[in-house]
């Protein structure tokens, strides 16, 4: 005569047994998952378009794409100008453009009404911005133009947000520098998260804007001269991390493009939270 009671509870406890296991992969699994959805690496890229004079949006989207960009900063950008030095560019939405061909997220902030259209600085972020906002920088009469910082707070996951911020600096006088700079910090250093800033600083790495002015920040590229770039003397672009226990620099590669009047800075950095 066949046991079947015994048989039903041998399965019984192989059905437990099952559940056991299944229960117990799952845990281990949800442990890991948060640490594999936030990186704590990201590729930043600074870059001074030139108004488009010299590459189209595609050249620059193509070299952004190849870079695996995770947030860019970019300064001289133009929306639906009309320059004779840059006619292929007429009427275009620069940011609009890099944002649809590289699949990222774009933000505009405008310092000056130019050519029949609006010129200023930009953001790419792969993330998604839950903030953006406009700063207007000092203006005196020592200045050229109007100079302005875009800041966007970027949402990396897991309830981590940065915020990232691109700037375009006068490039007449050091004194303005020194009050756009003091006024960066003031806004940048009151933020409770950890803040990235680059730009076309238009100053080199002994002026008093960068030496001084920039020393609570942690320098996260290379110091290779970034201007011109087609036989670079001068370093005046930067990328920059504040605190600085939070930020470590990983790679920065001098870089070799010469879609612009500025060669790009490009770098892997490390965050800590």
């Amino acid at each position: 005569m066949c046991n079947t009671n015994g048989t039903a509870s041998f399965i019984l406890k192989m059905n437990i047994m099952k559940c056991l296991y299944a229960t117990l992969f799952l845990l281990i699994l949800s442990f890991q998952l948060p640490a594999q959805r936030l990186s704590d690496t990201l590729k930043i890229i600074s870059y001074n378009l030139r108004f488009g004079e010299r590459a189209s949006m595609e050249e620059f989207a193509a070299f952004i794409k190849t870079q695996n960009a995770d947030l860019v900063a970019l300064q001289e950008v133009d929306i639906n100008t009309f320059r004779e030095r840059a006619p292929k560019q007429n009427g275009k939405d620069f940011i609009g453009e890099l944002a649809h061909l590289t699949g990222m997220f774009g933000a505009f902030g405008k310092t000056i009404d130019y050519a029949g259209g609006y010129y200023g600085i930009g953001i790419l972020s792969k993330y998604p911005m839950t903030m953006t906002e406009r700063i207007l920088l000092p203006f005196t009469e020592n200045g050229k133009e109007q100079r302005a910082l875009l800041v966007a707070n970027i949402e990396l996951g897991e309830g981590k947000t940065i915020s990232f911020a691109s700037t375009h600096l006068d490039f007449t006088n050091t004194q303005e520098r020194q009050l756009q700079v003091t006024q960066i910090n003031n806004i940048l250093l009151q933020k409770n998260i950890p803040v990235l800033v680059c730009g076309d600083f238009n100053a080199r790495p002994e002026s008093t804007e960068i030496k001084q002015g920039m020393s609570l920040w942690a320098p996260l590229d290379n110091q290779f001269p970034t201007s011109p770039s087609q036989a670079a003397k001068y370093k005046i672009d930067y990328i920059f991390g504040y605190p600085k226990a939070n930020w470590e620099l990983l790679s920065s590669p001098k870089q070799s493009s010469l879609l612009s009047d500025h060669l790009p800075v490009v770098s892997e950095v490390k965050i800590t939270w």
